[in-house]
């Protein structure tokens, strides 16, 4: 049969054609991901490193950290961006400043110094719970956001203006933030979900609201951004609601690493847009990129993390074997690899794995026997193989399984 006979897309249907989307991706990995409180800052070596495999992934921007923080700061802010002028690496660096002149100078000298241009992406709180906690009044706001985006226009950097908490921010405010931000040169703004509490709805609401009550009206050709993370699980989602709704560039880290529980997870991100053709990059290097992260950030890769981790192709369930021994046996590897998976193994550099386990049934232990190089027709051999899986209370691992092989042929011969 035709491939296309053989899964009814049901994510096909509706109002947006995503193998006509348009969306960037901005890796807030180096950033807003290693303020993660478990994260260990990695070595300048890997961090280069990362931002080699963020070019190579497709992924046009990235954050290169607040140079404000301090000397570290500034110091691994001009390593990076000094490693994407000499590499003429495609992406595009931007760096986090606060709405205050002094944060906003750092990124002035390191552009210059290094020669290419470098977003200042200066953020302020938007909401009224934040208001009120930090007693801040609307005029303070906008007086503080105006020294800091008219001085880094002045300066010739580009500028997005970044409210924090956005998700939770009055219209008027948004209006009045956003509004003035343009008018005084910013030409790419970001909407945050900084503490993780839009839902899909919300974010569609706000993305509109933005586009055709703030960006519309201005005139300019100014670029939407959003920045979400993930407190109730819903990052990932509300990040696709936000390119349907009309954002330009989304944000995200290496396995969702970032403050509190992290933020959008950029390979599942990836991973989503690719497989419903938003994504047209090469992205066999997506796993390399995530072990990276994961080694030197520090961050744990859990066996049922979706596509990369351990557990993420393996079975030892006898049914869903033995649906992926029979379309092996066909001879297609398209089909073993999307039977019992809604993502190809190999296109993330991996393969199905049919494992021993106390729910399997001979299909597996033949299958593991055959693929190690045992005589799968040895019915002693199988035998004490199945036999063993039926009394264990978990997956056995190559290593039982080739004692267990080992001795059963053993006992035949």
């Amino acid at each position: 049969m035709d491939e296309a006979d053989l899964i009814y897309d049901w994510n096909s249907l509706g109002d947006i054609d995503w193998s006509a989307v348009e969306v960037d991706l901005n890796d807030e990995t180096l950033r807003d991901g290693l303020q993660s409180p478990s994260a260990i800052d990695p070595a300048p070596e890997d961090k280069r490193q990362l931002l080699h495999l963020m070019a190579d992934l497709g992924i046009v921007a990235a954050d290169l950290g607040l140079p404000g923080a301090g000397p570290r700061a500034a110091d691994s802010v001009r390593t990076l961006a000094s490693e994407i002028a000499t590499h003429n690496l495609a992406i595009a660096p931007n760096c986090a400043a606060r709405t205050v002149v002094a944060d906003v100078e750092p990124i002035v000298r390191i552009s210059q110094e290094t020669g290419i241009a470098i977003e200042a992406a200066t953020f302020i709180g938007s909401s009224p719970i934040r208001q009120y906690a930090e007693d801040w009044t609307l005029d303070r706001m906008l007086r503080v956001s105006e020294e800091a985006v008219t001085f880094a226009v002045g300066e010739g950097l580009p500028v997005m203006f970044v409210t924090e908490d956005t998700t939770r921010a009055l219209p008027e405010t948004l209006k009045a933030l956003y509004g003035n931000a343009i008018s005084w040169g910013a030409r790419r703004i970001c909407l945050c979900d900084t503490v993780g509490h839009a839902t899909p709805r919300g974010v569609r609401n706000l993305v509109r609201f933005v586009r055709d009550e703030i960006v519309t009206p201005s005139g300019e050709d100014v670029k939407i951004d959003w920045h979400g993370h993930r407190d109730r699980g819903l990052a990932v989602i509300n990040c696709l609601a936000a390119i349907e709704a009309g954002a330009d560039r989304v944000h995200a880290t290496a396995l969702g690493v970032g403050e509190r529980v992290g933020n959008v997870e950029m390979d599942l991100l990836i991973v989503n847009l690719h497989l419903l053709g938003a994504h047209r990059h090469d992205v066999s290097r997506l796993r390399e990129y995530c072990t990276l992260a994961a080694r030197t950030i520090g961050v744990p890769l859990p066996p049922n993390y979706p596509v990369m981790g351990e557990d993420a192709f393996r079975t030892g369930t006898g049914v869903h074997a033995a649906a992926i021994i029979k379309a092996r046996r066909k001879g297609d590897s398209w089909l073993a690899d999307r039977i019992y998976s809604s993502v190809p193994a190999a296109t993330f550099g991996a393969r199905q794995k049919i494992e021993v386990s106390p729910l399997s049934g001979l299909s597996n232990v033949r299958c593991w026997l055959e693929e190690h190089g045992y005589d799968a027709a040895d019915e002693v051999i199988c035998e004490r193989l199945f036999g063993a899986a039926k009394v264990a209370d978990r997956v056995l691992s190559d290593e039982e399984c080739h004692r267990i092989a080992s001795e059963g042929a053993g006992s035949a011969a």
